[in-house]
């Protein structure tokens, strides 16, 4: 099961990212996430948040059309998105999908993409997208295929320490079995050149991020 969450970020390719959706998706919104889904003409399965950011008379008839939702106060611990996040793991999704989670706030921003870095999210793959950009964790002893043709841009950046027994095939700079170390630029603006193109890591975190080529971002 494949679950998509709309985040209440920035939403600056609706047609692009509405392109992500399939039938089968179940469909999650973080609060204000909701406005990105509801102008794409599409209703949540799922609602969760402290709902500060949406109208309460959608929100009634949300809750009359069946939609699951889920309150919590203002005054909470954890942001929107992370709850969302946790109700997704709870429903035994095996990939997430994550829309408007990046924005004109650096602190949502960069929260939100080390939201993946922590282990309890660790054990599927979750994307955030933002039109032709995406980003995603890999974690040590791990592998990923990159998604996309050649001419990708493919930037690989080390969190929390150094990133060790990196490998990759398909690559424009190829790396076997090295390291790119914390706060490096090393790993920025690699290309797809071969399809399919890998990335394995030994040890250590990447945040791995991918630019479809020919794409405005």
């Amino acid at each position: 099961m494949r679950i998509v969450i709309f985040s209440n970020g920035n939403f600056d390719h609706p047609e692009q990212d509405r392109g992500r959706i399939q039938p089968e998706d179940l469909l999650f919104a973080a609060d204000g996430g909701l406005h990105h889904l509801h102008a794409l003409g599409l209703f949540p399965d799922v609602l969760v948040g402290d709902l500060d950011s949406v109208d309460p008379e959608l929100v009634n008839q949300l809750r009359q059309g069946g939609t699951e939702i889920q309150e919590h106060p203002a005054r909470k611990d954890q942001t929107d998105l992370e709850l969302a996040l946790e109700v997704a793991m709870d429903r035994s999704a095996d990939e997430i999908l994550i829309l408007g989670g990046l924005g004109s706030r650096w602190d949502q921003t960069l929260a939100n993409i080390l939201l993946l870095t922590q282990p309890r999210f660790q054990g599927l793959p979750i994307l955030i997208f933002d039109g032709p950009q995406s980003v995603q964790m890999l974690p040590g002893g791990q592998t990923l295929e990159i998604q996309g043709q050649r001419g990708v841009t493919v930037s690989l950046i080390p969190i929390n320490g150094s990133a060790q027994g990196i490998t990759t095939r398909g690559l424009e700079y190829e790396l076997t079995d090295g390291t790119l170390e914390h706060g490096s630029t090393r790993g920025v603006s690699n290309v797809v050149v071969e399809e399919p193109a890998f990335v394995t890591l030994r040890q250590g975190m990447l945040a791995c991020i991918v630019i479809d080529a020919g794409e405005e971002v």
